[in-house]
């Protein structure tokens, strides 16, 4: 690539009230054309012979030189080689009907009353029962209506399908819950006793967090613009503020917290090489242990009522 003269000429030859900032290639003229014209610097394109030549008065040969030094030394830098994609995680789907189902079976049971229980009182995150630490997961269960289900099932289903093909199903969904989890927990640490919340929203939003991380986290590897690794992060925080606030009856704090533990989770995740662990063995496991964690935690809170 030819770059700017390397000292910039007083003036030109073929005209004395102008001097030459560049001489070099058609393309590479034009290129440094649009550079000094975003910069609002007053210059002309000409032809020279075999040679195009980008002039400016004298009084801005400096500082058109300074810009296109600048630019030119931008384009040349060496970016990193971006690391092989890896395909897919297969069983996406799967994840998202158990936890489809696991949703949909604890509002039967919790609007029929089953085993003659009530389960948002006994399942319900209490800051007044801080030492019933499973409610932090059975909390994530329940739904006061069918619209606050249906919302998250819908976007629980979408976020869990985008980390899925990221980290597969069993690992994702597990990382899911143990985000959503730690959130509810902390925030009976931080909220008055008299709080309660119920709603799979806080592990849609741990989703959310996990998916921004692991995309910051990547970015930040790259030699890119501050703005473009900043990026992902910015747009998890744009939908959090977007979908995460509402009516004085929705769990902003909650919303919030599950963001940044799946924020945290999904950084980790990227500095140890997680995406990278294939195996199906460890994806059973995970996802066989999310579903087994769930069950012990409801049948501990469902122990009042046997």
């Amino acid at each position: 690539m030819t770059l700017p003269l390397s000292n910039p000429p007083e003036s030109s030859a073929a005209d004395s009230a102008s001097a030459v900032v560049f001489r070099g290639s058609k393309r590479l003229c034009h290129e440094y054309s649009l550079v000094l014209e975003a910069r609002s610097i007053e210059h002309e394109v000409r032809q020279s012979g075999d040679f195009w030549l980008l002039c400016v008065s004298p009084a801005l040969l400096s500082r058109a030189y300074e810009e296109i030094s600048r630019y030119s030394a931008e384009r040349s830098v060496p970016r990193r080689v971006a690391e092989p994609v890896l395909p897919p995680h297969p069983g996406a789907g799967v994840g998202v009907f158990i936890y489809v189902s696991i949703l949909l079976l604890a509002a039967y049971c919790a609007g029929n009353g089953m085993f003659g229980a009530d389960w948002l009182s006994l399942g319900a995150l209490d800051a007044n029962a801080r030492g019933e630490w499973w409610r932090a997961v059975t909390a994530l269960t329940l739904h006061l209506d069918q619209e606050h289900l249906l919302g998250n099932v819908l976007f629980g289903a979408v976020a869990g399908v985008a980390a899925s093909r990221l980290l597969g199903p069993g690992i994702a969904w597990a990382s899911i819950l143990a985000a959503a989890a730690m959130a509810n927990y902390a925030e009976t640490l931080i909220t008055p006793i008299t709080h309660r919340a119920v709603g799979a929203s806080t592990a849609v939003f741990a989703a959310l967090g996990l998916l921004s991380g692991m995309a910051w986290r990547q970015r930040l590897t790259l030699r890119e613009r501050l703005w473009y690794r900043w990026a992902p992060l910015i747009a998890g925080i744009c939908l959090l503020t977007l979908l995460g606030a509402g009516s004085a009856h929705v769990d902003v704090l909650g919303h919030a917290l599950g963001f940044l533990f799946g924020l945290a989770v999904g950084w980790i995740y990227i500095r140890s090489g997680m995406p990278g662990y294939r195996g199906p063995h460890r994806q059973l496991v995970a996802g066989f242990g999310a579903v087994l964690v769930i069950g012990a935690c409801w049948f501990l809170a469902l122990r009042p009522a046997a």
